[in-house]
């Protein structure tokens, strides 16, 4: 199950940076219009995630009955471990706002509702809740594929997912100065 997860893992990873790059050119006026193959490719990703999730939710409850066994929880020597399943869970809840804000409606144009400093916020939010569950699981996911020289991917990784989230969140910021007539 955990092999599964790390494929689904770096399938979402591949997912959202194609997803995030394309849809802050979107946002910015930059890439104009929808792409049928980028709502497909965001539906894989939701599929994907959902299976991550559930399997998330079945480890999590494995734990949980582990150490109501031992009757002891360490929590504090846990932190991390907990760190990775309440981001998973602000992502899991964050991605339903993201997905209600930017649902396209109609078949041919790509339709969205009015973007105001609520969702602006909701959407920087949604942006660090990724950065917190990825940065905290990038290292096992290196090491559930073999990986051993951790720091260089992890340090690329890094990056990348950098540059990227600063790129989506421009892309939220300049498509909210649009909606608000600022641009």
């Amino acid at each position: 199950m955990r092999k599964w997860n790390a494929f689904l893992s770096a399938g979402i990873l591949l997912l959202f940076f194609i997803h995030a790059v394309t849809g802050a050119f979107q946002l910015a006026g930059i890439y104009p219009g929808g792409s049928k193959l980028l709502s497909v490719l965001a539906m894989i990703m939701v599929i994907f995630m959902a299976f991550h999730a559930l399997i998330g939710i079945i480890l999590t409850g494995k734990t949980l009955r582990a150490l109501k066994k031992a009757g002891v929880s360490y929590f504090r020597e846990n932190r991390l471990f907990w760190a990775r399943r309440i981001s998973g869970f602000a992502v899991m809840v964050l991605v339903f706002f993201h997905i209600a804000l930017f649902a396209v409606s109609g078949e041919e144009v790509f339709r969205l509702r009015f973007f105001g400093e609520a969702d602006l916020v909701i959407q920087l939010l949604f942006l660090l809740a990724v950065a917190l569950h990825v940065i905290s699981n990038v290292k096992p996911l290196l090491i559930s594929f073999g990986i051993r020289s951790l720091k260089d991917f992890c340090a690329d990784i890094l990056i990348i997912l950098s540059a990227i989230l600063i790129l989506a969140g421009a892309g939220f910021f300049v498509y909210y100065l649009r909606w608000n007539a600022v641009l």
